[in-house]
């Protein structure tokens, strides 16, 4: 940036003296002017070399056209536009590399790790997987890992964008550059250097600001045909009119840097700020797409749902209570590993209810638990277990239980002292925002939402109703989301995915885009998608594609605005009221306008 400070400095101080007369001959005028357009020339060659057409060839043209013509007053104002945009362009930038600052900060440089002669300071880059890393309040965590002692209270922001602090206890991941605000803890090393998600995360932003931003958009479209268009239009002209003055006048005008620099620049300002909040965006052309999507195919689990079986309600026959129930089946279920008898314990212990464990008891895999409790039975499974089981029990009691499954509801049934004394029902916990984030997708352009899942019919229908959605297809394979997502592509509008990224990752693949809820800590999320949201949170969805249509918005009123100011360019060319000087000019005053309205995009409060 420093170097174009500086041509512009002298641009602006050699036509100030070319102005005031101070300088007659010229002299600095044609030397900074020639010295300025050195740079564009070469960038025009490398952009031919590399088989692309850029506006930088359109400048060169114009350039050395008014060199050869004399006009070195319209040499300066044109490379003092192109200088003035790449300094734009570098802020913008400059403002994507602050973030990636911002969080190369969070890197801690010493770790405290435990060793059998007790506590030792040792470099970040020397933590080895398996070593025993110490947090204590105030560390930022320098490795990823699983906590094998202590609690922890962790600021995830620098990862999740999310400001409330999550409570980590033994047995949970914890990931790099997180704080902990409270508490102490030991940590052992699952992921180092590259491998942790800090540094894929870095990577990412990296890869999405810099040149190979993938932003082949609407900028990159327009250059390559709209130069072609203006060089065969000034050929075409000359022919008729023989008139060299009047065709560099058009190219002064025509001249497109702007738009070059400005489209850009918003979707490099827009990739910084959704990073800055949690949403990792690979490249400008996903950005760019997202107001174009019209299908979203969402996963269920993990996506519309949190991917965790939470009771839902308990029913007691004959004098057991509620209480009782739950806590007779937790002390059965406490032996297991399963999810729903992890969901029932959990359920009792935020109940404050004792949970005892059977000193005698028997897991029958797919089926259930057998165990005995003060001299009787109890037996805690499926309706077929509780048969073998010889359990007794009411025809009533069997209907309530299927009215139950039929809602899409799981079912736990309770037998104690050879009879059915309850049903445990169980379903996994739908997002609270999930039904508002279908309602505010429909309000922001997507026409179709289908819900995938390998859950069955009953369960996919329940939670299809609960979120507002009329399509979905349930008992499926990975493989067969494959097919339904390549269904629907090439339909209606651009298809979007939402997965969770490790069983999705296929179909996170196959989709003109797909996006990753959840991704800290899921490889396949980062590695497959092209959106990752960092924070498990379905309603970032909508703030994506409201980033991404403002930026299209933007990118429109960008053309808007330079097709206006080169009609009256022209109007002024071909009226013969401002010759090559003027319409450079022109062009220098006029081009700010675009880059200034690209700038919008980084005060734009679009994501709070």
């Amino acid at each position: 940036m420093k170097v174009n400070i500086s041509i512009l400095i002298a641009l602006i101080l050699s036509l100030i003296l070319y102005y005031l007369k101070i300088s007659p001959s010229n002299n600095l005028l044609v030397i900074v002017g020639v010295l300025s357009t050195i740079p564009v020339v070469i960038s025009a060659i490398t952009s031919l070399k590399e088989k692309k057409v850029s506006v930088d060839l359109l400048a060169s043209i114009a350039l050395t056209a008014s060199i050869l013509h004399g006009e070195w007053a319209s040499v300066a104002f044109i490379n003092l536009m192109i200088t003035s945009a790449r300094i734009f362009g570098d802020y913008t930038e400059g403002q994507a590399d602050n973030a990636i600052k911002s969080l190369l900060k969070l890197r801690p440089e010493i770790v405290k790790v435990k060793t059998g002669n007790g506590i030792s300071q040792i470099p970040v880059a020397d933590v080895k997987i398996g070593d025993l890393v110490v947090i204590e309040t105030g560390d930022r965590i320098p490795v990823d890992g699983k906590i094998i002692e202590g609690t922890g209270n962790l600021d995830q922001s620098s990862l999740t964008g999310e400001s409330i602090p999550v409570t980590k206890i033994k047995g949970n991941e914890v990931l790099s550059s997180t704080l902990n605000l409270t508490g102490s803890f030991v940590m052992k090393t699952e992921k180092v250097g590259s491998d942790t998600t800090f540094e894929k995360i870095i990577s990412l932003i990296q890869s999405a600001q810099e040149g190979k931003l993938g932003i082949q958009t609407s900028a990159d479209k327009f250059a390559s045909i709209y130069i072609t268009i203006t060089l065969v239009g000034s050929i075409i002209l000359y022919i008729f009119t023989q008139n060299l003055t009047l065709i560099l006048s058009v190219l002064l005008v025509a001249c497109a840097d702007d738009i070059a620099v400005a489209i850009p620049m918003a979707f490099w300002g827009a990739i910084a700020k959704a990073a800055r909040h949690g949403i990792i965006i690979k490249g400008g052309s996903f950005l760019e797409a997202l107001p174009d999507v019209k299908t979203l195919v969402v996963d269920k689990t993990g996506t519309l749902t949190k991917g965790v079986v939470k009771t839902d309600r308990i029913i007691t026959f004959g004098n057991m209570k509620s209480h009782e129930a739950l806590s007779l089946i937790a002390g059965v279920e406490s032996v297991s590993e399963h999810p729903i008898a992890k969901a029932i314990t959990l359920h009792a212990k935020n109940d404050g209810l004792t949970v005892k464990t059977p000193q005698k008891f028997k897991e029958f895999a797919g089926k259930g638990i057998l165990a005995y409790e003060k001299g009787k039975k109890v037996v805690a499974g499926n309706l077929k277990f509780i048969k073998e089981q010889k359990i007794k029990f009411q025809d009533s009691q069997i209907s309530a239980a299927e009215s139950e499954e039929s809602e899409g509801y799981d079912v736990v049934y309770l037998g104690y002292g050879g009879k059915l004394v309850a049903l445990i029902t169980l379903a996994d916990q739908i997002r609270p925002d999930a039904k508002s984030t279908i309602d505010k997708l429909k309000q922001w352009g997507v026409k179709n939402v289908i819900m995938l899942t390998g859950d069955n019919e009953l369960i996919a229908a329940r939670v299809a109703k609960e979120v507002g959605i009329t399509t979905f297809h349930a008992n499926l394979l990975p493989e067969d989301k494959l097919k339904f997502v390549k269904s629907y592509i090439g339909k209606v509008g651009k298809v979007a995915y939402v997965g969770d990224g490790v069983n999705d990752a296929a179909s996170l693949k196959l989709a003109d885009i797909g996006i990753a809820m959840g991704a800290i800590g899921s490889d396949a999320a980062i590695e497959s998608a092209d959106i990752a949201l960092m924070q498990d949170d379905f309603s970032k969805v909508v703030l994506a594609m409201k980033l991404g249509k403002h930026v299209d918005n933007i990118a429109k009123q960008n053309f808007a605005i330079w097709g206006a100011v080169n009609a009256v360019g022209l109007f002024l060319v071909f009226s013969y009221i401002i010759g090559p000087e003027g319409a450079a000019a022109w062009n220098f005053v006029t081009d700010f306008l675009p880059i200034a309205n690209s700038l919008r995009v980084l005060r734009h409060k679009i994501i709070n």
